[in-house]
């Protein structure tokens, strides 16, 4: 009972830790004062309004959905094969490749966006959304690689034989039996890259213009110059936007799906 007790207030004081910041990054908000204060001092949502009233944080806020959504997509696309040839096949340099693919998790991303930069400008890929979307496809696809990839076991690929020998195709046997086996990896990777994309600065910061931007690196850009509680709205938006999209996730595929094996 005593283990239990000071088990469940050390995650209790966790969890307010981890809550915090965002409670005052919210507070902060909606002050009425010119600058940032916590606690707020009186109530306002004028903050929120500047910020709408600002035609860059929102074309920002419009390129980082329109980036993370795309890159976690073309991520996935990418990640189910790979994740299939590295767990079901073997041939040589299988290691080296799968030590390839993963190497965005560990390499600085400021210097992935420097080579890719200097390899994309050999023939026009620069400052553009094309680049930008290459960068981050490479820096989010080994989170859903190695989400996925533990998933193909050999009793799957016994049901995957048995929907072969029932007279399934291939494509009905991927969308019928593998796909509903791999899918909890397959949400919680695409969880983690989109939320990785979305606030990716370093990479982002290389292929951005004035006309370009995201929000992450509109803010990096703003606090050089100016703090007021319209950063503090800025943030407090997308706390709010990515609460939603986790409650629609969560009612729409169900992530408590993410706790379960397959």
């Amino acid at each position: 009972m005593i283990r239990r007790f000071f088990v469940t207030l050390i995650a209790l004081l966790t969890l307010a830790y981890l809550v915090l910041p965002l409670v005052v990054i919210l507070g902060s908000s909606v002050t009425t004062t010119p600058f940032l204060s916590f606690p707020p001092q009186g109530a306002s949502l004028k903050w929120y309004a500047t910020m709408l009233h600002e035609p860059g944080y929102v074309s920002a806020y419009a390129t980082s959905t329109m980036l993370a959504t795309s890159a976690t997509a073309l991520a996935m696309l990418l990640a189910v094969p790979a994740a299939i040839a590295l767990a079901r096949y073997e041939y040589a340099g299988k290691r080296s490749v799968h030590a390839l693919l993963s190497a965005p998790m560990v390499l600085p991303h400021i210097v992935l966006a420097a080579a890719l930069l200097q390899f994309g400008g050999s023939f026009g890929l620069v400052r553009n959304f094309p680049s930008l979307l290459v960068g981050h496809v490479v820096i989010v696809m080994p989170f859903i690689l190695q989400s996925v990839m533990p998933l193909f076991t050999s009793g799957q690929l016994a049901l995957e034989e048995a929907s072969a020998d029932l007279g399934a195709t291939r494509l009905e046997t991927f969308f019928l039996v593998t796909l509903p086996q791999i899918r909890p990896g397959l949400v919680a990777g695409a969880v983690i890259a989109f939320i990785t994309s979305w606030i990716n600065v370093e990479m982002s910061i290389f292929n951005t213009t004035a006309e370009l931007n995201t929000i992450p690196v509109k803010l990096f850009n703003y606090v050089q110059y100016t703090i007021d509680p319209t950063i503090a709205a800025v943030s407090g938006a997308t706390i709010v936007a990515a609460a939603i999209a986790i409650l629609v996730l969560d009612l729409s595929i169900g992530l408590g799906m993410l706790d379960e094996t397959p």
